[in-house]
């Protein structure tokens, strides 16, 4: 029973990342879920999905993705605990159809500060808001 609690109170920071967030920019929202040990964060909808739920991965650097739908992609991904949040992830901007390496870090139980860097210390951080 010990060991089950301490698991749980070791895991609780990480899991003030799972909900759904309202990002800094378009309106988006991202769900974030537990992925085995890790999370990963989907894109449910934005500005741009409300006027147009079809619309596709047309920026990706990958053409042969292009064709997939932005509601429902995984944009987050492959992130370790570390601390009191999560590094070594990777973030996809499909406004310019690349992906990053990525840290997520809780400020309170209603905060992300998601940062995403072409390379350290070349970083744009945003502040993500739970949505209730």
């Amino acid at each position: 029973m010990l060991i089950t609690m301490l698991a749980m109170a070791m895991a609780a920071p990480q899991d003030v990342a799972v909900g759904r967030w309202k990002t800094e920019t378009r309106g988006g929202i991202v769900e974030i879920q537990r992925c085995g040990a890790s999370i990963c964060g989907r894109l449910l909808t934005s500005e741009h999905l409300r006027t147009n739920p079809n619309l596709k991965d047309a920026n990706n650097t990958n053409a042969a993705l292009r064709n997939r739908p932005l509601r429902g992609l995984q944009i987050l991904s492959g992130f370790k605990a570390d601390g009191n949040g999560w590094s070594g992830g990777k973030i996809y901007n499909a406004e310019d159809g690349k992906t990053y390496s990525a840290y997520v870090t809780p400020e309170g139980p209603n905060q992300l500060k998601v940062k995403g860097c072409v390379f350290r210390p070349l970083c744009k951080t945003q502040t993500w808001t739970r949505v209730r």
